[in-house]
């Protein structure tokens, strides 16, 4: 290699040819001569994240709790007499396995939250659900059945829940840290209730199959009863006749058949309305809902983080590429100038005329 070829490779280092070789130190002094676009890049960056931040991202507060079904066997006993007489009566062991994500979830739950009332720093004290989550301080301009449509959406957009083993961990979001926590109280306790009217129902269900049956059976105990008594009043002397002997068995085996029913079906009865009237939990709370200290989004730690390593990556392109130009020749520039001049062009040619004019 020349003399004057090696000056020139030393002058500029990332314009090698074929032959040679690209050494670490050419890269290096790249980076030291472009240190400054290096160093300002991240900071710019970091700038930019931080104006992000503050003026357009809204701090979300996560509000957390641990829940269960309960495992009490209140209701097994019921769920087994109902299950007698071909009720299927859901316990809630069965229930905890599938029901809850969907209660939590569903349109109806959501319909029993807007009605009730929170207080929160930007709308003040005791306002309804509904109010906080559609209108706000606004008078609505929208029928009520629109504002209940959306508010039950936004009512489903701030529960996450998800099963973890035999219980469930339940999160609530929203931008009020207080609210968050009040929020989850509140959804705790309209899913008791929940839980608990739909077993009232159903044991009501059960109770009143069984008074039925009581009734009917009653009236077959006393047509029995009154048939076994009639026989006996018209035989009275039956020790010598097989076949009134006979009659009179039937009789007397329908009659005890028909009293044993009655029985069961009353002890049944009183422990079904003992079950009903038995104060349980139907949601248990390993963990209850409390206030969050500091936002759970954004992240600002990993967008900084992510912001600066972004930074630095982009300054050591710009860095090159400043290198590039910097030391191309004149029909390199040339090329670059046409490239600039295509690209302003292609970009202007999908803009709008009155656009443009403007």
């Amino acid at each position: 290699m020349s003399d004057k070829s090696q000056q020139n490779s030393n002058i500029h280092p990332i314009y090698l040819n074929q032959e040679e070789t690209i050494y670490l130190s050419n890269i290096l002094l790249v980076l030291a001569r472009q240190l400054k676009i290096i160093l300002i890049t991240p900071l710019l960056s970091f700038f930019i994240a931080f104006i992000y931040i503050k003026l357009y991202t809204v701090p979300i507060y996560i509000s957390s709790a641990k829940i269960m079904s309960s495992s009490g066997g209140g209701g097994s006993q019921t769920s087994g007499i109902a299950a007698q007489f071909g009720i299927v009566l859901p316990t809630r062991n069965s229930e905890s396995e599938w029901v809850y994500p969907e209660i939590i979830k569903s349109r109806t739950l959501a319909r029993a939250m807007l009605n009730r009332k929170f207080d929160t720093e930007k709308f003040g004290l005791q306002k309804p659900l509904l109010q906080i989550l559609t209108y706000g301080n606004n008078q609505p301009s929208v029928g009520i059945d629109t504002l209940i449509k959306a508010g039950v959406g936004a009512v489903a957009g701030m529960i996450q829940v998800k099963k973890n083993g035999s219980f469930y961990d339940l999160k609530i979001s929203s931008t009020d840290p207080i609210f968050s926590r009040d929020f989850a109280i509140a959804l705790i306790e309209e899913l008791d209730s929940h839980q608990r009217a739909y077993n009232d129902k159903k044991v009501g269900e059960t109770v009143q199959f069984i008074v039925d049956r009581i009734s009917d059976t009653e009236k077959k105990l006393n047509a029995a009863e009154e048939a076994l008594k009639n026989f006996r009043d018209r035989n009275r002397r039956i020790e010598n006749s097989p076949s009134l002997q006979l009659e009179q068995d039937r009789l007397s085996r329908e009659v005890s058949v028909l009293i044993g029913v009655f029985t069961s079906l009353k002890s049944q009865l009183e422990t079904v309305n003992i079950e009903k009237v038995k104060d349980l939990d139907y949601v248990i709370v390993l963990d209850p809902p409390e206030a969050p200290l500091r936002p759970s989004k954004p992240n600002k730690r990993t967008i900084y983080i992510f912001t600066i390593i972004l930074g630095i990556g982009l300054g050591i392109i710009f860095a090159f590429i400043k290198e590039y130009l910097d030391n191309c020749d004149d029909k390199e520039r040339q090329k670059i100038d046409e490239i600039k001049s295509l690209v302003i062009n292609n970009i202007t040619g999908l803009i709008p005329f009155k656009f443009l004019k403007q």
